[in-house]
């Protein structure tokens, strides 16, 4: 079934809308999926805050002309998925990289952050990001160290003290 121009129109609008808000970008190649194994996919990356959406190729180079993931426009080949990270740049390649563990027709092609490309075999790197809840709470732990030190040290003193009065009450 063949789209009209308004809705290719339509199709552009919303996918480069989505890819200038996007974090990062995955495109892969879903040949030999069944449409039970793609909604599971797509319904695992809903729930992870990652948009995915199957779009012609020459309506996807449209719509990322002008967008950060312009450099992935030559790529564009074959039946490819194109998954765009909404909240932090991992996600997209953790849904991706745990669904393919069970599905190896899911074949990643492309992957972009920060406006550039990324070998395909860097999505294991990707996955591993941590989430932006995960990075602020190391830095909080990383900032609080110290202060936590100093308390320390500073308790010590009083400590140090009482212990050598039990000591030499002790002796006596």
């Amino acid at each position: 079934m063949s789209l009209t121009l308004e809705q290719k129109k339509a199709v552009v609008t919303e996918v480069a809308e989505v890819a200038s808000n996007a974090l990062s970008a995955i495109a892969a190649e879903y040949r030999g999926l069944t449409v039970d194994e793609m909604t599971n996919l797509r319904s695992k990356a809903r729930s992870e805050g990652v948009y995915m959406r199957v779009v012609k190729n020459t309506l996807a180079k449209r719509a990322v002309e002008g967008t950060e993931f312009e450099c992935m426009k030559d790529g564009f080949s074959g039946p490819l998925i194109l998954a765009f990270s909404q909240e932090d740049p991992g996600s997209a390649a953790r849904v991706l990289k745990d669904f393919g563990k069970e599905h190896k027709k899911l074949v990643v092609k492309l992957i972009a952050l920060g406006g550039q490309m990324l070998d395909a075999s860097d999505l294991d790197r990707l996955a591993s990001m941590p989430t932006r809840d995960q990075a602020i709470s190391m830095l909080m732990s990383v900032m609080l160290a110290p202060v936590e030190k100093l308390a320390r040290t500073l308790n010590e003193v009083p400590g140090k003290m009482v212990r050598t009065v039990a000591a030499i009450r002790d002796q006596k």
